[in-house]
């Protein structure tokens, strides 16, 4: 049944933001910062770790997800570092998934030789 759940909540998401961008003249990376601020929004609401629990890699995968794991982070690390915990606790947290995209992106572009128009 999680698959399932995991299934609904994420292509619910996915089915929300193309209704946005369908129906506004917002562009995909405007529509990115949103849903990585709605993630971290959601988060210091204390709304997010409920929601996450119920409906698995539905909610963690999608980018609301990435904004709550930046929050996290910085929130861990301003409670053990202080001021200086905003600078670097979101990226700590996220350090793994920043690099994977980046190299995944990087050999992607060698396999398929993308060219810019």
């Amino acid at each position: 049944m999680d698959y399932v759940i995991s299934f609904l909540v994420g292509g619910a998401i996915c089915a929300l933001v193309q209704i946005v961008m369908d129906n506004t003249k917002l562009l995909p990376g405007r529509i990115m910062v949103i849903l990585v601020c709605t993630g971290a929004v959601l988060s210091a609401l204390q709304i997010y770790k409920p929601f996450a629990d119920w409906a698995k890699a539905g909610a963690t995968v999608p980018l609301i997800g990435f904004g709550n794991l930046l929050f996290e982070g910085v929130k861990e690390a301003v409670d053990s570092q202080g001021f200086v915990g905003i600078f670097y606790g979101g990226l700590e947290h996220a350090a793994v998934g920043i690099s994977g995209a980046l190299i995944i992106s990087y050999l992607a572009s060698l396999i398929f030789k993308p060219k810019m128009s």
